[in-house]
């Protein structure tokens, strides 16, 4: 089997460098040029199954990369939600960093000793334990010639690439998730998956360009 993990496109607050996590904000016009562009590339590639998370972000960016044609195979799984950044929702790092300077810097060296603070804030390991299950579900019963997509966010993405590649959740900022990038993935079972691309975003970003965001 085959799957694609995507992440959404842009959104305002991306470009901002706001944290969004679970707060359900819209693609920006640059995000749905983005998410037309990965629909663009994938027009020709037979997708079997496609699943996201339910939030408007990765919902329309699945829309726009399916296909109107391919849309009602479209399901949802709340497992897949991006990080609840619990009271960091809304603010610019700068701002973070002025009033929980330390948490903060524990965010980047450590990310796997964090719980967000406030109401709805999780752990890394939170995420994991919702978010693979989650993935193993839209992954079960697929067959060899299947090509499942899978639309989420950037906490998400990193801890399924981590679990996937082996790697300690500490590693999880050691690679990139660009906007509507596409990681390749194929196996026979969601327990022998392999990596076969890691952050590919040449839909809409140039070998050397710059294609991160500016918060999570």
């Amino acid at each position: 089997m085959k799957v694609l993990l995507a992440r959404h496109g842009e959104t305002p607050w991306n470009a901002e460098g706001r944290y969004q996590g679970k707060r359900d904000i819209a693609l920006s016009d640059n995000g749905e040029r983005q998410a037309q562009l990965l629909g663009d590339r994938l027009a020709d590639v037979v997708i079997t199954h496609a699943v996201a998370s339910p939030l408007g972000r990765a919902r329309r960016t699945a829309e726009l990369a399916l296909g109107a044609a391919r849309v009602p195979m479209l399901r949802f799984d709340e497992g897949l939600m991006e990080i609840g950044h619990g009271d960091w929702e809304g603010l610019l790092a700068s701002e973070i960093r002025a009033r929980d300077p330390g948490l903060l810097q524990a965010w980047r060296d450590a990310p796997e000793t964090v719980q967000m603070p406030g109401e709805g804030g999780e752990s890394i390991t939170q995420v994991l334990d919702r978010a693979w299950p989650a993935f193993a579900r839209a992954c079960d019963g697929l067959g060899a010639e299947d090509t499942l997509l899978v639309v989420a966010h950037d906490a998400v993405n990193r801890v399924i690439l981590c679990r996937i590649l082996g790697l300690p959740l500490v590693r999880m900022w050691s690679f990139r998730q660009a906007p509507t990038t596409l990681n390749l993935l194929e196996g026979d079972s969601v327990a022998s998956l392999d990596v076969v691309r890691l952050n590919d975003c040449s839909h809409h970003t140039s070998l050397f360009g710059e294609a991160v965001h500016r918060a999570l």
